[in-house]
C-alpha cells in the first residue's frame, strides 16, 4: 500500500466516502422510515468515512500481519479523527451533527466505546477483506486516467464543500438569530409586564397574547386542513407549500406577540407623565428604557419580515440529512426550526 500515488489515495478516499454515504443513508433511512440523504455535503459522499478509511490504511501499514495491532491502531486513529472532527464542526457551526451522549462510556458525546470498538472491527474488515480487491481493481486503471479522474472529483467536491460550508454557516447564523429573537421576546414581554402594572386578569390575558407556542396552537385546525389539501398535490409541491405555510404561521405568531408587547410598552410610555413618583432623571431614565425596548422590538420585527423561505430550505436540508443533529447553545431555536419544517424530533 505504501507504493500508491497521491491520485490513487484520492480515489480511495472518494470510493470510501461513497461507500460510507450508501451505508449511512440506507441505515438512517430505515430508522426514519423515509429517504435520508445523509451527511454534510449535497453529493453522495461522507468525508468522515473516506478520511477514516485512509487514516486506517496509513496507520496500519507496518502491522499488516497482526490482527490485534490492526484492530488497535485502526481503532485509535479513527476514533481520534471522529473526536476532533465532531468537536471542530460544533465549534464552527454550533451544531453537533452526530451525538453519542446517550451511549454508555462516551466522551463529550463525540465518541463512545461502542463506536470506538466498531472502528476497530471495521479496520480489520477494511485491511483484510475490503481493501485488497479494491486495490487490485484500482491497479487495473491506466495511470493516464487516474490523474484526470482525481482532478475532476477534487474539483467537484471542492465546489460542493464550499456550498455546504456556506449553508452550514447560514444555519448557524439563523439559529443564533432565532435564539436572540426568542430571548428578546421573553425579555420584552417581562419588561412590558413590569412597566405596565397589569391587574391579575389583564396580566394573564397579556401573557396568552405574547406566548408564541399558544398562538401557534390556535392555528392547528387551519394547519390540518392545509396539510390535507397539500397531500393531494405532488410531494415536492406539498413540501414547499407546507414549509411556507408553517413559516408564515410561525412568523405571524411572533409578529402578533411583538405587536402586543409594543402596544403595552407604548401605552406605558404615554402614561409615565401621570405617575407622580417618577420625576426628573428617574422619569427620563424610564422613558429611555422603554424607548430602547421598543427599538429592540422594531429590530426583531424587521428581521422576521425579511426572512425568506429559501434560507429556511437550505437549513432544513442539513437537518434532514442529519436527523440526530442538535445544538447545546441554540437547542430551542433548532427545535423551532424542526417544527417549522415538519421534521420529526430526534
Amino acid at each position: 500500500m505504501g507504493s500508491y500515488t497521491l491520485d490513487q489515495w484520492l480515489l480511495f478516499f472518494f470510493f470510501y466516502c461513497l461507500c460510507g454515504w450508501v451505508w449511512e443513508s440506507c441505515y438512517v433511512s430505515a430508522l426514519q422510515r423515509r429517504w435520508v440523504n445523509r451527511g454534510f455535503l449535497h453529493g453522495p459522499l461522507l468525508p468522515i468515512y473516506g478520511s477514516g478509511a485512509v487514516i486506517i490504511l496509513l496507520s496500519t501499514l507496518r502491522v499488516q500481519d497482526s490482527l490485534p495491532l490492526i484492530f488497535l491502531f485502526g481503532m485509535i486513529s479513527s476514533t481520534v479523527l471522529e473526536y476532533f472532527t465532531g468537536a471542530a464542526m460544533e465549534r464552527l457551526f454550533h451544531v453537533r451533527y452526530w451525538d453519542y451522549s446517550k451511549q454508555k462510556c462516551n466522551l463529550k458525546g463525540y465518541i463512545c466505546l461502542s463506536s470506538t470498538l466498531a472502528w476497530g472491527v471495521f479496520s480489520i474488515l477494511l485491511v483484510k477483506l475490503i481493501h485488497p480487491p479494491i486495490a487490485v481493481l484500482l491497479g487495473r486503471i491506466p495511470a493516464a486516467w487516474t490523474e484526470p479522474v482525481a482532478f475532476v472529483l477534487v474539483s467537484s467536491v471542492t465546489v460542493d464543500f464550499v456550498q455546504s460550508f456556506r449553508a452550514a454557516v447560514d444555519l448557524r447564523e439563523m439559529l443564533e438569530k432565532i435564539t436572540e429573537e426568542n430571548e428578546d421576546l421573553r425579555r420584552l414581554a417581562m419588561r412590558a409586564e413590569v412597566v405596565s402594572a397589569f391587574a391579575a386578569d389583564d396580566l394573564r390575558k397579556f401573557r396568552e397574547r405574547t406566548e408564541v407556542e399558544k398562538l401557534l396552537l390556535e392555528t392547528r385546525v387551519e394547519a390540518g386542513l392545509e396539510k390535507r389539501k397539500a397531500q393531494r398535490a405532488s410531494r415536492a409541491l406539498e413540501r414547499r407549500e407546507l414549509l411556507e405555510s408553517a413559516l408564515r404561521r410561525r412568523s405571524d405568531a411572533k409578529l402578533s406577540a411583538l405587536h402586543n408587547i409594543s402596544a403595552a410598552l407604548e401605552s406605558a410610555r404615554n402614561q409615565l407623565g401621570e405617575r407622580r413618583e417618577l420625576t426628573g432623571k428617574a422619569l427620563e431614565a424610564r422613558r429611555a428604557e422603554i424607548d430602547q425596548a421598543l427599538e429592540t422590538l422594531r429590530t426583531n420585527e424587521s428581521r422576521i419580515r425579511v426572512r425568506t423561505p429559501d434560507r429556511y430550505r437550505s437549513s432544513l436540508r442539513i437537518l434532514r440529512g442529519n436527523p440526530s443533529a442538535h445544538s447545546m447553545r441554540c437547542s430551542e431555536a433548532l427545535e423551532n426550526l424542526r417544527k417549522a419544517g415538519g421534521l420529526k424530533d430526534r
